[in-house]
């Protein structure tokens, strides 16, 4: 052989040492829309809401066009940076983002995902901007706590004639990053800056000062000013252009708004120290900031900053709610395109009987973590004219987004075990969701402190607790699982009443109830009977710890009819 021919050789090999053929991948999950082809999501929306249908059509195209996919992507891959000082030494406290962040935030403002509910005279308003948060949340989570803040931020504004002109451009859908005055602005957006590193979730513990400075006139109101001092543990999406903060007068805890940018073009002394090094939720700037003679605008009254901020609070756990079930639904539909388009052992792996007990398990979890959700934006509707569902979003506000957000890590973890090892790989969009599903949790109130709060609300209002049971009697008698559940829950809530020990099981037993209602309302034959065969069984050994261990009450074919169900893919 000469030498021409063993280096063409070398050079172009024969089939026979062909490695690298690409075969048996999965098909990205893209092409489809998250609200078109959502059974459950498109006939909520026909009851409660049917006039947001083309809104929500039109939002739901993002989540699953490819393009977009990649913007989420690409503001999870690089970080958000903080620039303490400018090239010429001038503080700033400014945070630099890719611009696949700033796309994402202008197409959420343009989707009206923070304000839809502010933005709408027709009813059911929080109906449907909680299933644009929902679909929002399948498109990418860290841009999703903006829009959620900007949203709880309206009660805030309406309750401060001063802070009038900020109501009106919170309505906005023109996102702008820019540090001008909210006068110029198309739109803003808005932080809360509560936590501080000695008290966590008990805003008693607030230790940041506040001492009056002057009062003058801010827009055409009167404004309220004073000079705060002070240091904030958590503070996302520091530049944002105002903040609703927290700070003690006298020795009283008094609410604040805080503008980056004042009257005069001059900005706030509002001081970035670092930002935080997340776990997940990459995308999204969180920071510890400092007040040092920092100018705020007084909301209420002095003293009384806590009850002024709790009444955001309900909507902001509305949203983290709606979020994490919005969470649970990206998971289970990128393990359904996975698992259907990937073949293992002679056949797509989603037809292996034990991963369709997997899948099934998921979309009946998933779907009762949605409508109750959804249960929950209906009450809040319902809370300024109907007493009944004021007193009922009370309890059940708190309960979802207990359990919601401490389902979510769950329906991840088993979505990423569909993907094997193709899940951890952070190019796949599952491992990021795998970060990000712990996080709500503990956002806005932890685990004990939602059930502690539903135990409160029964205690100090107990209309609150018949509310709920009179909501459940209004179906009894339709389906003796659903009367066995909800019978066993209000023997938990006197329980529970007696004894803090017993409020978690408590406030879980409620918020499965409230699932078992509206699947029992809303829900196809298969999905209710593997959601009362499985979470309200006969013994203890009718469904495991796990998901997939739904056993043997709930039948192959329905699991299939289940899976059919979710499957956005058809």
């Amino acid at each position: 052989m000469n030498q021409s021919t063993s280096s063409a050789s070398l050079i172009a090999p024969t089939d026979r040492y062909r490695t690298h053929e690409v075969r048996n991948q999965a098909q990205p999950a893209s092409g489809f829309n998250a609200f078109s082809d959502d059974a459950v999501l498109t006939a909520a929306i026909a009851r409660e809401a049917a006039w947001a249908q083309e809104r929500c059509a039109s939002l739901g195209a993002l989540a699953g066009d490819a393009g977009v996919q990649e913007l989420a992507r690409l503001a999870n891959r690089h970080d958000p940076e903080l620039k303490t000082h400018d090239r010429f030494g001038h503080r700033i406290d400014w945070v630099e983002f890719h611009p696949s962040w700033h796309e994402l935030m202008s197409l959420a403002w343009k989707h009206e995902v923070p304000n839809l509910t502010w933005r709408t005279s027709e009813q059911g308003g929080h109906y449907a901007r909680a299933v644009l948060s929902y679909l929002w949340n399948q498109v990418e989570h860290g841009t999703a706590c903006p829009t959620g803040m900007a949203y709880a931020s309206f009660a805030g504004f309406s309750a401060e004639p001063a802070l009038a002109i900020w109501a009106e451009k919170s309505k906005g859908t023109q996102y702008e990053f820019s540090r001008r005055e909210v006068g110029d602005k198309p739109s803003v957006v808005i932080g809360y800056a509560m936590t501080e590193k000695q008290g966590g979730s008990d805003l008693r513990e607030t230790q940041t000062t506040a001492r009056f400075s002057h009062s003058a006139d801010y827009h055409g109101a009167t404004a309220h000013w004073y000079e705060l001092t002070g240091h904030k543990w958590f503070c996302s999406v520091p530049q944002s252009d105002g903040f609703f903060t927290l700070a003690k007068v006298n020795g009283g805890v008094t609410c604040f708004f805080l503008p980056r940018t004042l009257p005069d073009g001059a900005f706030n002394r509002f001081f970035i120290q670092r930002l935080k090094d997340k776990a997940g939720n990459r995308s999204n700037a969180s920071s510890e900031i400092e007040y040092a003679g920092t100018l705020a605008i007084r909301v209420g009254e002095e003293g009384h900053g806590i009850r002024e901020i709790l009444s955001h609070a309900h909507l902001t756990r509305l949203d983290f709610a709606v979020g994490s079930a919005g969470l649970m639904r990206q998971a289970l539909t990128l393990a359904l395109q996975h698992t259907t388009t990937r073949t293992a052992f002679g056949g797509a792996i989603a037809d292996r009987p034990m991963m369709l007990n997997v899948l099934a398990d998921m979309a009946v979890e998933t779907e009762a973590a949605t409508l109750l959700a959804l249960r929950v934006a209906k009450a809040t509707d319902g809370m300024e004219t109907n007493a009944h569902e004021k007193l009922l979003a009370r309890v059940a506000t708190p309960a979802a987004k207990f359990f919601n957000c401490s389902r979510a890590p769950a329906i991840a973890y088993e979505a990423l075990q569909c993907h094997g090892g193709n899940g951890f790989i952070e190019e796949n969009p599952m491992a990021r969701l795998y970060r990000e599903a712990p996080l709500n949790s503990v956002w806005e109130g932890t685990a004990n402190m939602m059930c502690m709060d539903v135990r409160r609300a029964m205690q100090r209002t107990p209309e609150t607790r018949d509310a709920l049971l009179a909501d459940w009697k209004r179906i009894a008698g339709q389906d003796a699982r659903f009367d066995r559940m909800a019978g066993n829950a209000g023997q938990l809530i006197e329980a529970a009443l007696a004894d803090e020990f017993l409020a978690r099981p408590m406030t879980e037993a409620v918020a499965r109830t409230i699932q078992g209602a509206e699947l029992l309302q809303h829900s196809s034959t298969e999905v209710i009977d593997a959601f009362f065969a499985t979470r309200v069984g006969q013994s203890g050994n009718d469904w495991g710890v796990h998901l997939g261990t739904m056993g043997g009450r709930v039948s192959a074919d329905a699991a299939r009819r289940i899976v059919g169900r979710a499957n956005v893919f058809g």
